[in-house]
């Protein structure tokens, strides 16, 4: 199906999008564009901001291109994504990275930046493309506000989430309302876990998927958002998250989890009913990073490459929800502290593309997401993988172990540019899971750390207080993140709780169950850690259930430590 082109909204107190441009007289450089417009989409706070800057070329294609403008007040940039940047004093320049360079007529690409301020965030009021003027006003341009119109039969829109009513799980609210405080964040939006074949029907305090449709309807909820979580082999590399499939149960999965799921979903009451699905999560990033030759190996994931079960299913997946109107169908991308180096970063784009691909056609794929049931901070205001601190790069600190990024929305952003690139449509979409990213109460820092060497800088101003980015099992200090929100910035379609916070990571210890699940030493706070943390101890909270199962001790510290606080 067509999609149409995607406009940047930003919502919040503290968001605002300004466009400017029209199209601007031609130039005779041979590297100028004849017209640009440029869309500016602010999320501010206190003393930063990040900004993203959608280009779009309306003049002869270019090789590269080159942004640049004056800012009016103190904003000092200290980060960029798909662009590098430089300023000398007011004046701001984006150039294009290697893989976004070129620009075709009517094509749009959409870098951004993070920057500091005081006083005053005027907006810029011209900006030049490769020395050409993008003439024009900047405007304030609100959020929509209309209520959300049906799509006409056979088709999508653009960001399922926009003005929409998402769904609230019952199950998961009693839950919260039944922990102290907890009536705070009951009435939020989050995923519909379909884990095994026996939720489909529904399980022992759980009701099933039908239920949660006809439920969603009686809300008068626009959309649902279902995690569709049991391939063959789920989880190669994680104990905790294995399923109750075996390598070579394909078939299995194909008729007896995915039709029976495609059939709930084509019943023709829930036909205005956006379903938004996450597929498979935890799953096509193994096959990069846990496989032979990697020193992370693990013997499982190897099988699932060799057998090939994963693309296969997935494919199977993508195509058979993918033929419903209604169903938007978002694929895991990991997160930035698994993706985010050069040897996993394109190559994991490439393979998502092939089971796209795969799957008959690439219009199966609406969006992707990031840090699904992970802690990333969403933005990390403080330090920018641009920074240099005592004559060495951030990429050289422990923390930043030479990653490309340094937060999710980075990541995610350009992740999005390269999976365009990968033959993917250009109005993609990426959803970020905030629910437990929020790294508040006393130990979250106010301002840079000292220069006094780059990790001295780096820790002390990482919102993110885990020992190491490889750890994800029940992180002790998390806090609730940004509430779940449609279009936060360009490219984004929303801020999600993917994950229901309170619902445990794995069992701190070997629980048996029939579920399928396994005991994962990193969920064992003792744990002194494997080559995928490099060595460091597990950061896991003590006393952790299953996998899926509530967790009280997690769900209050999730409320202690929300960022933004909970009233």
């Amino acid at each position: 199906m067509r999609r149409i082109a995607r406009r940047g909204v930003a919502s919040g107190a503290a968001a605002l999008l300004l466009a400017s441009g029209a199209v601007a007289v031609a130039n005779t450089q041979a590297a100028a564009a004849a017209g640009c417009k440029v869309s500016y989409t602010v999320n501010q706070w206190g003393t930063g901001f990040t900004a993203n800057v959608a280009i779009t070329n309306l003049g002869d294609a270019l090789s590269n291109w080159t942004l640049e403008w004056d800012f009016s007040g103190d904003q000092r940039i200290t980060g960029s994504w798909n662009s590098s940047y430089t300023q000398s004093g007011q004046h701001a320049t984006l150039k294009n990275a290697s893989y976004n360079a070129a620009l075709a007529t009517g094509a749009t690409v959409t870098p951004g930046f993070q920057a500091t301020y005081s006083g005053t965030n005027a907006i810029p009021t011209t900006f030049k493309l490769n020395g050409t003027t993008c003439t024009g006003t900047t405007t304030p341009t609100d959020p929509p506000t209309d209520p959300p119109t049906d799509p006409p039969a056979g088709s999508r829109v653009d960001n399922p989430y926009a003005g929409a009513k998402v769904y609230v799980n019952p199950d998961w609210a009693a839950k919260a309302n039944a922990e102290p405080g907890g009536n705070r964040i009951s009435n939020q939006p989050t995923g519909v876990w379909m884990d095994r074949r026996a939720a489909i029907a529904g399980t022992s305090g759980a009701r099933g998927l039908r239920a949660h449709l006809d439920t969603a309807l009686q809300q008068g909820a626009n959309v649902i958002q279902v995690v569709v979580y049991n391939l063959p082999g789920r989880d190669c590399s994680a104990l905790a998250s294995n399923g109750e499939l075996g390598p070579n149960d394909l078939a299995t999965y194909q008729t007896e989890f995915i039709d029976p799921i495609a059939a709930i979903f084509k019943d023709p009451k829930y036909a205005n009913l956006r379903i938004v699905t996450v597929v498979e999560i935890d799953s096509l990033p193994n096959l990069i990073t846990n496989v032979s030759p990697r020193p992370t190996a693990t013997a499982n994931c190897d099988t699932m490459k060799a057998n090939g079960n994963y693309q296969k299913g997935i494919a199977y997946a993508l195509k058979t929800l993918g033929a419903i109107p209604n169903v938007y169908n978002y694929i895991d991308i990991g997160h930035h502290g698994w993706i985010g180096w050069d040897d996993n970063f394109g190559p994991t784009a490439d393979l998502l593309a092939q089971v796209g691909r795969d799957s008959g056609a690439m219009s199966n794929v609406h969006g992707f997401i990031t840090n699904t049931a992970n802690y990333g901070a969403t933005t990390e205001p403080y330090f920018s993988i641009n920074d240099n601190i005592a004559g060495k790069s951030v990429r050289e600190s422990k923390w930043v172990d030479w990653n490309r990024y340094t937060d999710e929305q980075s990541y995610a952003l350009a992740m999005r540019q390269r999976l365009i690139q990968a033959g993917f449509d250009s109005g993609i979409g990426m959803l970020i899971d905030t629910s437990r990213n929020g790294w508040g109460g006393s130990a979250r820092p106010t301002g840079p750390g000292p220069q006094t060497s780059v990790d001295a800088y780096v820790d002390g101003g990482r919102l993110d207080r885990r020992i190491h980015l490889g750890n994800w099992c029940n992180q002790k200090g998390a806090g609730l993140g940004e509430r779940p929100k449609a279009a936060p910035v360009a490219g984004i379609d929303a801020y999600v709780w993917m994950k229901p916070p309170g619902e445990s990571d794995g069992a701190s210890k070997e629980i048996p169950n029939d579920e399928g699940k396994g005991f994962d030493r990193m969920c064992d706070p003792t744990y002194t850690g494997n080559p995928r943390n490099n060595n460091n101890m597990s950061g896991a909270l003590p006393d952790a259930p299953l996998s899926g199962h509530w967790f009280s001790a997690q769900f209050q510290e999730l409320m202690r430590n929300a960022y933004p606080p909970l009233p």
